[in-house]
């Protein structure tokens, strides 16, 4: 009797442990759109390499009054195809989907911001004077 109340506690035990460690790092907390001007884009990290970007979104935000700061969107990206459309979107004008994530994985990247497809790519014009 004491060794099968043991074995339930233990069944009991490892599901709660997998669902906090499914809910804490692979549960899609949310996901969007983001758009604007990507500023950079690298493939870095000691273990795990791992895509980073930065988009620079069109408009200005300001958290104090009197400062003005541009609006950034840190990412990350695990797919090698969406990674090599970014890298050959430099300074373009882009649209992209993401997920988020409530923590972060090595191996997903620095960032809970993970973009899994590039909606649209415009090349950005000059403005004439």
């Amino acid at each position: 009797m004491k060794g099968r109340i043991l074995t339930i506690l233990a069944i009991v035990l490892i599901l709660v442990i997998t669902g906090v460690v499914y809910y804490r790092y692979y549960f899609v907390f949310g996901e969007g759109t983001k758009a604007g001007t990507m500023n950079y884009f690298v493939k870095k990290g000691y273990m795990f390499k791992t895509y980073e970007g930065r988009l620079i979104q069109s408009g200005i935000r300001s958290q104090t009054q009197g400062n003005i700061t541009s609006n950034e969107f840190m990412f990350s990206v695990t797919d090698e195809k969406v990674a090599d459309k970014l890298n050959h979107s430099a300074g373009a004008m882009l649209e992209l989907h993401y997920k988020e994530y409530l923590h972060t994985l090595p191996w997903r990247g620095v960032s809970n911001f993970v973009v899994d497809s590039v909606m649209s790519v415009r090349p950005v014009s000059p403005v004439a004077p």
